[in-house]
């Protein structure tokens, strides 16, 4: 049985990268290779009209590419030429659609509008190669493409650190190279106001700028006292959104209500519940004080509004509506007469009343809202779109009820989560979102009727920069992840074919590399899985690289590889505790860090786990064998090694295979508090002979596990078990105060040990 699946293992991994492939990303729909070349040279004439923006886009863009400084002209004649041509037919419903047409005399880019016209110069483009050249063969072929979801976004997060409007124009070619249309600017936040509101200046002279940053991660409860702030200007913000527009990219301002307030609150603390003083929060996470709604409340927020919605076109204004905790509101006189006086049964109804008022004057001014997933909670708003991030759940009800919805779920779609190994990364929020996790993404819900799905338009990745505060660090927090979703949105991943995308990506660093993009080196890194070995005492662990041409090299004794440790070529059957170190080496000279991996190895490894309570589908990685895979959860990588259950117990049963003597046993619990993850009220180890009987070993207490960190352990002495339970009580409603107030907690769980 060992030796077939080893064998099936090695047969899937040698297929990689068997065929070559147009370096394409995102992957067109349809790409049919013709025989021949045609050769781009200083001769060659851009046909088109010289005031086009995308004919301009393109000989700039293939001057700084290539050295090449073609001319433009409306008519070139029978010489080479790039030919920009609108269709005489309609290519479709999609007025972002395509057609690339390469032949030995001439280029012809056709579409029906100037998206289309974009996005075919993004694809000629990634044709090129990124080095100068007096000639460039480009193989003769036929593009026919469009995408599949109207919504292709990247946020970023300016409020908890800002960043300048040149790099913002960055940020947004970026977004442009990869053929999104959605930047979705966050502005306002607890730590920073960052947008110029003329009738309000105090939001910008005080709400702008805050006395200090915190240090380190939210857990260590440091900080500096280094004065911080900027914003935005009212002309930037249009020069921002025309560069944009330029590009066929819509900004999506973020004005945060009711919660995320207090930079507002600060510059204007009348508008609060308690009337303040405020200053702008040093500390990142959720703080209590949020917008009261009061009359005047509403005038403010309107009139800041009315100024939002004249600077940008977008059709939606992001109103925020997320993590609004409700501590003020239960102890605030007016909010309390309010809900009486409204019929309002709680403050979950009254944050649904808060957000119909402001739906009801953005859409008098004929826009429309999307807010996070939040906004669900006491009722929709009647016109109002969802922004999914707790999951795909607040998107799923939305669609059942004729919302729109936009999908980004935290678990696939938060690149500030970590990318590779945490030692070998700049410090992170925590989460592991590693690339091939971005591109297995799956922006439909299969529980979606045909119906419900034609109201999920699309997703986005989301950039919160608490622990982001250099342009050189956002590059690194987006790239290359953001090639895999957009070729996810673009609607052409195929998950099933990874090796074929790692292909491409892999041509595409070189791209990155010559703009001097400071992307993560993390997609170098040597991944890994893990499998339950059949009959137990192990598992078999697997290596993988994203680089094509090398060789992965190991050691199990704790030693750094050298060129000359093993070579992998085969799953690893590991059936003691060691440790696993692999470096990619490519010519004898490695290219990777070193991946590193612990095992202990103990008598539940790879037994059977029965689960009375599923986990959580964002943080299911392994399943119920995550249990019992030999490897401890790492406190700083919590979406890769351990399960997650939102707001339900743990209740495992482990099947030891035979009664046998056991003396230990032992379970991983994790705390972070800034994630909304708790510890359980209780724990308690049982066992039985027959998986009729079971009986109690120990129950530890909340007290008893804070003050272990989680690692819990029960001696005893039992000679004839077979049979192993762990339950873990779920802490419940996360208290007043603490971020995600009002929220179920989460239990996260790892490595159940038997000894």
């Amino acid at each position: 049985m060992n030796t077939k699946l080893i064998a099936f293992l090695l047969l899937f991994f040698a297929v990689g990268f068997s065929q070559n492939a147009l370096p394409l990303i995102p992957q067109p729909q349809s790409v049919e290779i013709r025989k021949g070349y045609f050769v781009l040279s200083k001769e060659t004439i851009i046909q088109a009209d010289a005031s086009q923006f995308e004919a301009q886009y393109l000989q700039q863009a293939i001057k700084q590419q290539s050295g090449l400084d073609l001319k433009i002209q409306p008519v070139a004649g029978n010489v080479s030429k790039i030919s920009l041509s609108h269709t005489v037919e309609k290519m479709g419903k999609d007025i972002e659609a395509y057609q690339l047409n390469i032949s030995k005399n001439a280029i012809g880019l056709l579409a029906e509008n100037g998206p289309g016209f974009f996005y075919v110069v993004q694809t000629l483009l990634q044709l090129m190669p990124a080095e100068k050249k007096e000639t460039i063969q480009l193989p003769c072929l036929q593009i026919n493409d469009a995408p599949k979801y109207a919504w292709r976004g990247m946020h970023l997060d300016c409020a908890r650190h800002f960043f300048p409007v040149d790099f913002v124009k960055k940020y947004i070619d970026y977004l442009a190279m990869y053929k999104f249309n959605t930047f979705h600017w966050h502005l306002t936040d607890d730590q920073g106001w960052r947008i110029e509101i003329k009738q309000y200046p105090n939001l910008t002279e005080v709400g702008a700028w805050r006395n200090g940053s915190m240090v380190g991660h939210y857990n260590d409860q440091k900080y500096d006292s280094v004065r911080y702030g900027g914003f935005y200007s009212q002309e930037q913000i249009k020069e921002v959104v025309a560069y944009a527009t330029q590009r066929h990219i819509t900004v999506v301002p973020e004005i945060e209500m009711p919660g995320h307030a207090v930079a507002a609150l600060a510059a204007y603390p009348e508008y609060s519940c308690t009337g303040g003083p405020f200053e702008v929060s040093k500390q990142w996470g959720v703080l209590d004080d949020v917008f009261c709604p009061k009359e005047e409340t509403f005038t403010f927020l309107e009139n800041i509004l009315t100024e939002v919605i004249a600077l940008f076109p977008s059709q939606y204004i992001h109103i925020g509506g997320d993590e609004c905790p409700k501590t003020r509101w239960k102890a605030c006189p007016h909010c309390q007469g309010l809900m009486k006086a409204k019929g309002l049964k709680d403050e979950h109804e009254l944050q649904s009343y808060f957000i119909r008022r402001i739906e009801a004057f953005v859409n008098n001014k004929g826009r429309k809202v999307i807010g996070w997933d939040e906004i669900l909670e006491g009722g929709l708003a009647p016109n109002a779109a969802v922004m999914s991030w707790r999951g795909t759940e607040g998107g799923m009800a939305a669609a059942r009820q004729k919302h729109y919805a936009v999908m980004t779920p935290g678990s696939y779609c938060y690149f500030d989560h970590y990318q590779g190994n945490p030692k070998n990364e700049p410090l992170a929020i925590g989460g592991y979102t590693p690339i091939e996790k971005v591109y297995s993404f799956e922006p439909t819900p299969k529980e979606l009727s045909a119906d419900e799905r034609q109201y999920i338009l699309g997703a986005q990745a989301n950039l919160w920069t608490e622990y982001i505060d250099t342009p050189e660090k956002v590059e690194y927090m987006i790239f290359p992840r953001m090639l895999a979703l957009s070729e996810v949105l673009w609607g052409t991943s195929k998950p099933s074919d990874y090796a074929n995308f790692q292909k491409r990506l892999t041509q595409q660093l070189k791209i990155l590399e010559a703009k001097k993009i400071n992307y993560s080196k993390a997609v170098f890194e040597v991944t890994s899985s893990v499998m339950p070995k059949p009959g137990g005492n192990g598992v078999l662990y697997l290596l993988q690289s994203n680089l094509a041409n090398g060789t992965i090299r190991y050691t199990t004794d704790s030693s750094l590889p050298t060129a000359a440790a093993k070579a992998y070529s085969q799953p690893l059957d590991l059936s003691k505790s060691q440790t696993v170190k692999a470096v990619f080496f490519e010519d004898n000279t490695p290219k990777s860090a070193v991946s590193e991996q612990s095992f202990w190895i103990h008598k539940a490894t790879s037994r059977l786990v029965s689960l009375q309570n599923k986990p959580h589908p964002d943080y299911d990685r392994g399943g119920a064998f995550t249990l019992v895979d030999g490897i401890k959860g790492d406190t700083t990588k919590f979406g890769r090694d351990w399960l997650g259950f939102s707001g339900t117990d743990l209740n495992a049963t482990i099947d030891l295979g035979s009664k046998q003597k056991i003396s230990r046993l032992g379970i991983g619990l994790l705390s972070s508090l800034s994630s909304w993850i708790y510890f359980p009220k209780k724990v308690t180890f049982w066992v039985s002979e027959d998986m009729i009987k079971f009986e109690e070993v120990k129950t530890f207490s909340l007290e008893e596990i804070q003050k272990s960190n989680g690692q819990i352990i029960a001696d005893c002495n039992y000679r004839n078990i077979q049979f192993v339970k762990v339950t873990a009580e779920n802490f419940g409603t996360i208290p007043d105060g603490q971020p995600g107030a009002g929220n179920k907690a989460w239990l996260f769980a790892d490595e159940i040990t038997v000894e």
